[in-house]
């Protein structure tokens, strides 16, 4: 598919570079990309401390987040709960593409998450995996998808082609992969790095301040005592969410 330039332009994932005055130069008469972007709207994390760090004041609703941690990513998903729980309203799925792990029932119902609303895809290999998480960006009945691309390598242009689903919707997009991804490049608006109990780093973000370590507080949402006396939900860094699947 061919663009003219005034239609890349205007794309939500253009970047126009600016230098250090605020003054930029564009050729043509169009409507600043970056403006577009600024202008969209958000999804608040439930967490203040992490939406005052966040240039959009919450998770992106138009662009992919990377969530990198030294495990699985299970250990990150108590961060999600507000998320899943302020956009149970909406009626639309909760997609959990190649999850390691179950989510745990009687915590979703706890929280007013309906587990009916919860999709679980299983994908045989890492193209279906890419291929089942666009498809499900893409159809906008879901209003969050969570995907785990683990330690596997991808390409830059297959993380963009993700990115750019998610651009194209309103769908929140989270790809949970390995610290090693680190140092590489990513087309992500934002990627955050989970390396400590309860401490998230802004690795990048469109617009806003990288390298910012953020410690999140006790949240009422996750306190989860009443589920964890039964000894099945698995422990995390940031909740607990997941159960092993069986």
């Amino acid at each position: 598919m061919s663009y003219s330039i005034e239609q890349i332009i205007n794309r939500p994932d253009t970047w126009q570079g600016r230098d250090g005055h605020g003054n930029s130069r564009v050729i043509l008469t169009t409507k600043s990309a970056n403006t577009d972007w600024h202008n969209r709207q958000s999804v608040p994390t439930g967490f203040e401390s992490l939406d005052k760090e966040l240039h959009l004041r919450g998770w992106p609703t138009h662009g992919a987040v990377e969530v990198l941690s030294d495990h699985d990513g299970s250990e990150c998903m108590g961060l999600f709960l507000p998320t899943m729980q302020k956009l149970a309203g909406e009626k639309r799925w909760l997609a959990f593409i190649n999850a390691p792990h179950t989510p745990y029932a009687p915590l979703l119902r706890a929280h007013n998450i309906p587990t009916e609303q919860v999709l679980m895809v299983h994908p045989k290999h890492r193209d279906e995996t890419l291929w089942a998480t666009e498809q499900a960006v893409r159809s906008t009945t879901c209003s969050t998808v969570f995907a785990w691309l683990g330690s596997t390598h991808f390409r830059y242009a297959e993380i963009r082609k993700l990115q750019l689903a998610a651009a194209s919707t309103d769908t929140l997009l989270f790809l949970f992969r390995s610290s090693d991804a680190l140092s590489d490049s990513t087309p992500v608006s934002l990627r955050l790095h989970i390396n400590a109990n309860r401490e998230v780093t802004v690795v990048k973000q469109r617009g806003g301040k990288c390298d910012v370590d953020i410690r999140l507080p006790e949240n009422p949402i996750l306190a989860t005592h009443e589920v964890t006396r039964r000894g099945k939900a698995v422990a995390t860094k940031t909740g607990t969410f997941l159960t092993p699947v069986a």
